[in-house]
């Protein structure tokens, strides 16, 4: 009987133990803010708003000379025969299918470039992440914004240090905005 217990005690002392040598410890992190401060993040937000200040120059461009030649051709119409006005007409409908066609190829092409820029940089700190977890050995990182109770260690100095990750930018306020 003596010996049950002993046994018993043993079993319930190492199997405690053993939860608790196998505790998994979690990270979190705001992985937003590690790719917004990522140096190529911020080179690549600085490309995609010259091209999207290119494409915004073209299109008001093209709508102002559409706007011009309505214009004209209304100013017009009451000269000129109706074979004409009708030629006229159509041609400033083409032009302004050319002009949709412009702001979506312009926005799409903004849209693939991002995706395209983003999947290295996206890549390149997600490996960052699963470095310095294992260097801790955390089993498990979270999205910090996810979170209720935020418990776990906060991965974002290391990665901050790992990647030389810039200042956080300035949140826009009202007088800014």
């Amino acid at each position: 009987m003596k010996n049950l217990k002993t046994l018993l005690l043993i079993a319930v002392f190492t199997l405690g133990l053993g939860g608790v040598a196998n505790a998994q410890k979690i990270g979190h992190i705001n992985y937003q803010r590690v790719i917004v401060n990522m140096p190529e993040a911020r080179a690549l937000q600085v490309t995609l708003e010259k091209l999207g200040k290119t494409y915004q120059d073209e299109i008001e461009t093209m709508g102002k000379k559409i706007e011009a030649k309505r214009t004209k051709y209304t100013a017009e119409q009451n000269s000129q025969t109706p074979q004409i006005n009708e030629s006229r007409a159509q041609e400033v409908q083409q032009e302004i299918a050319r002009y949709q066609q412009l702001r979506q190829t312009a926005a799409a092409d903004i849209q693939q470039r991002e995706q395209d820029g983003l999947k290295p940089i996206s890549e390149k700190a997600q490996k960052a992440i699963n470095e310095i977890a294992a260097s801790k050995g955390i089993l498990y990182v979270l999205e910090e914004n996810s979170l209720i109770v935020k418990k776990g260690e906060d991965l974002y100095d290391a990665v901050k240090a790992k990647l030389g990750l810039l200042k956080d930018l300035p949140r826009p306020t009202a007088e800014n905005k």
